[in-house]
């Protein structure tokens, strides 16, 4: 029997952690969630994507657990992240000026981070880029089709850029 091959789209980016929660659907398992508004644009002008995600991996709940107190004090907890699986979410408003029309949200995994800030503080950076093998695999795999290198993306946000985010 052949091993299954799959095509993994991954997101790499920054962005606030919101609405830590755990979900309780009426069939299947709960899990952890959270909201992340990625930081988007002009480090001038930044518009935010928000990610309802579905946390994913050990590691990474361990980390967005611990921030939920922060969270949930208002406190800016802002995240290196990777996410996977994106797909759209299509509903109907049913409260509000908006109720009856529909909108769409943008669903992902969870399933890395790279460093956490609380308040402009470092409070966690990964000991290695990448911790999980998913994903160290999908990266290997992508390496092999693209002779580009690695973004500094992956690092934590200069001082300068983080004032634009403050």
């Amino acid at each position: 029997m052949s091993e299954k091959t799959y095509f993994d789209l991954h997101i790499s980016g920054l962005g606030y952690l919101n609405r830590v929660r755990d979900v309780k659907p009426k069939k299947g398992d709960s899990f952890l969630a959270c909201d992340i508004a990625a930081l988007n644009g002009s480090a001038d002008a930044p518009e935010y994507r928000r990610f309802d995600c579905r946390v994913s991996g050990k590691e990474a709940q361990h980390l967005v657990r611990r921030c939920q107190q922060a969270v949930d004090a208002k406190r800016k907890v802002l995240i290196g992240f990777k996410l996977g699986d994106l797909w759209t979410d299509i509903f109907t408003y049913t409260k509000g000026e908006r109720a009856g029309k529909q909108g769409v949200s943008l669903k992902a995994r969870l399933l890395y981070i790279r460093w956490i800030k609380v308040d402009g503080k470092l409070e966690y950076k990964a000991e290695r880029p990448e911790a999980t093998e998913e994903v160290i695999g999908a990266e290997a795999d992508a390496r092999d089709f693209t002779t580009e290198t690695p973004e500094a993306s992956d690092s934590v946000p200069e001082t300068e850029a983080e004032a634009a985010f403050a």
